[in-house]
């Protein structure tokens, strides 16, 4: 009796559901991604309840709203890249979402995550010593102030900031070509209306996350001129 209560257990449940939900996402998973982003999640919840890093605490809602929520912006960012191997900025990265995520399904990419917090800025790199990802960086800065050699193909925010702060922020982050995509629930219109006139949105994506029942989209924007 009580089997259905071991770890082990939960472990494959987990695991059967982030496989199945990336296979929804046309994003089949290598067992060797599977265990990192598992293990992220367990350093996740482990590290969650001391520094707070996430208001999400059941690992299966864990799972949901930030495995997969991530996971679903990858296929969208290949077809950016187009086998390109991306510079890629997590602006206000928190607890690595999605710059973790990104830096363990795509290893050619590199992955810096910047956050004000220095305990999750320090979490971030205990994440990439413990997963063994060469690929992945941490820093504890405001984005404004990273060196002005620090430049990115791709700009992310995940429920950072509104779009005309986001993008006032990091303008000077994007490299020559370079873009900024932020994750979104609903479409913000009124966010789009606020933009600075050198700065548009060239595309709105909506996302279909399994297992969430929300509404969720991705915003990109350029700079005029901002060419290669």
């Amino acid at each position: 009796m009580g089997g259905a209560d071991a770890p082990g257990d939960g472990v494959a449940a987990l695991r059967d559901e982030l496989n199945a939900g990336a296979v929804q996402l046309g994003l089949p998973l290598e067992q060797a991604v599977a265990d990192r982003l598992l293990a992220y999640l367990a350093l996740l919840q482990r590290w969650n309840k001391v520094y707070n890093l996430s208001a999400v605490r059941d690992p299966a809602e864990m799972l949901t709203h930030h495995l997969l929520d991530c996971l679903a912006v990858v296929p969208p960012l290949q077809r950016h890249a187009k086998g390109r191997a991306l510079r890629v900025l997590d602006v206000g990265s928190g607890g690595g979402l999605p710059g973790v995520v990104l830096a363990i399904v795509q290893p050619a990419w590199s992955v810096t995550c910047v956050d004000t917090v220095a305990k999750k800025a320090s979490f971030v790199r205990q994440v990439a010593g413990d997963l063994a990802l060469p690929n992945l960086r941490a820093v504890h800065a405001r984005v404004e102030e990273m060196p002005a050699d620090a430049r990115f193909d791709l700009v992310v925010s995940r429920a950072f900031a509104s779009l005309a702060d986001f993008t006032a922020w990091s303008r000077e982050r994007l490299a020559p070509g370079g873009a900024w995509l932020a994750m979104k629930g609903r479409a913000p219109d009124d966010e789009v209306a606020s933009l600075a006139p050198d700065v548009s949105v060239f595309h709105v994506e909506p996302l279909r996350v399994p297992g969430l029942q929300a509404q969720r989209c991705l915003v990109w924007l350029k700079l005029s001129g901002n060419t290669a």
